[in-house]
């Protein structure tokens, strides 16, 4: 995304005619005033288990934290500032405790508790929000005619909680154990930070377009099967899923052979469904930095910019993911290298034992060198599935 950094200077002065009353921004209250629907409220209560009971400032006392820490605890998590309002419970009491006992017994720095707060927030928040819009507005259709919502949210709600939430923690163990594998199995520390991955973006064509022509509810419905297919692809795969973005997904994977399985797949995958449209796919191999579940680098940034110039239905990646698949055995170094090899096979069968043939499961032709803003020349190979030879 491009920002504009256009904004006035300092200096600059109000027009005589603005209607814009000059506040000083420290007088301006952006907190947010916690629901008081009755409904809102006995939901907020069934699923936090506890009634309001204390401000802000009495819930870090309570604890026994700074409100300045609270606060930031707070923000971190992504809710809204509240002012003093009577609207936090004994839960969030035993969560700043918690927090501020990680950091007290040493086992986190206090950024990093920060961190924890922010990227468990952000997580929860999305799952949070597409539950709600997804899963439960679906179920909270009045069964009979004469019924309201009302009546049917609270038993339903009451029902699924702890059904829902035995089931996130199960997950979060399970993902919880495979990321720890992938710390053991790490050659060293550093590579934990700064790991060699193959990084996929696969983005759909002419999304745009389709964006002015189809109704809401059909976009809608695109984007989640395209999402559903490609998170079931790339797990089954053995990659990992980084990112959705509505058109695009952003996935990696250890090895280059699985980076091109899931690719290659994704390709098969949505050419066989007629009403998706047609998919590109750019993968890179290097280092990436990993943060908060995310991955940022030149890599990164190289996969993307192959991705915007991959022809449909097709699959480009960068030299060293090339090379990479030439040394591990997956892809051959030329096809005449592959044909040699072949012939080479055959002539010695003629003559007694044949030799073994390499079973090379992709191929990759070379395409034209091209400048990619910010990142030089590049030479993009094209990944394609490979017979026997």
């Amino acid at each position: 995304m491009t920002v504009d950094d256009t904004t006035s200077g300092a200096g600059d002065e109000p027009s005589p005619d603005s209607s814009v009353h000059a506040t000083p921004h420290h007088d301006v209250d952006h907190t947010a005033e916690p629901t008081d629907d009755p409904l809102a409220i006995r939901l907020e209560q069934l699923i936090l288990g506890a009634d309001r009971r204390y401000t802000p400032f009495q819930a870090a006392r309570t604890a026994g934290v700074s409100m300045d820490l609270a606060s930031r605890f707070w923000r971190a998590m992504g809710f809204a500032d509240i002012g003093q309002a009577k609207a936090l419970t004994e839960a969030d009491v035993l969560a700043l405790r918690r927090l501020s006992g990680l950091v007290e017994a040493g086992l986190l720095s206090e950024p990093m508790a920060i961190q924890v707060a922010r990227s468990t927030g952000q997580t929860t928040a999305r799952l949070a929000e597409w539950q709600i819009d997804s899963f439960l507005e679906g179920l909270t259709e009045p069964p009979e005619p004469g019924m309201t919502r009302t009546e049917v949210t609270y038993p339903l709600i009451e029902l699924l909680l702890p059904e829902l939430e035995e089931f996130l923690v199960y997950v979060w163990r399970r993902q919880l154990a495979a990321a720890t594998g992938r710390v053991v199995q790490a050659a060293d520390d550093e590579e934990m930070v700064d790991r060699r991955l193959a990084v996929g973006f696969a983005d759909l064509v002419g999304f745009t377009r389709l964006t002015r022509r189809l109704e809401e509810e059909e976009l809608g419905e695109l984007v989640e099967s395209f999402e559903t297919t490609c998170a079931d692809l790339v797990a089954a795969h053995g990659g990992r899923l980084i990112k959705t973005l509505g058109d695009e997904v952003l996935f990696a994977a250890d090895d280059a052979g699985t980076a091109s399985e899931i690719a290659l797949r994704l390709i098969e995958a949505m050419t066989l469904d007629e009403t998706m449209p047609a998919l590109r796919v750019g993968i890179a191999f290097g280092t990436v930095t990993t943060r908060m579940g995310d991955v940022f680098g030149t890599t990164v940034n190289l996969a993307s910019r192959l991705t915007s110039i991959a022809p449909k239905d097709a699959v480009l990646v960068d030299g060293a993911f090339a090379e990479e698949l030439t040394r591990t055995g997956d892809a051959p170094v030329s096809e005449a290298r592959a044909a040699e090899e072949a012939a080479a096979a055959k002539e010695s069968a003629d003559g007694g034992e044949p030799a073994p043939v390499p079973k090379y499961r992709y191929g990759l032709q070379p395409m034209w060198q091209r400048p990619v803003r910010g990142l030089g020349i590049v030479e993009p190979w094209l990944l394609a599935r490979r017979g026997t030879s």
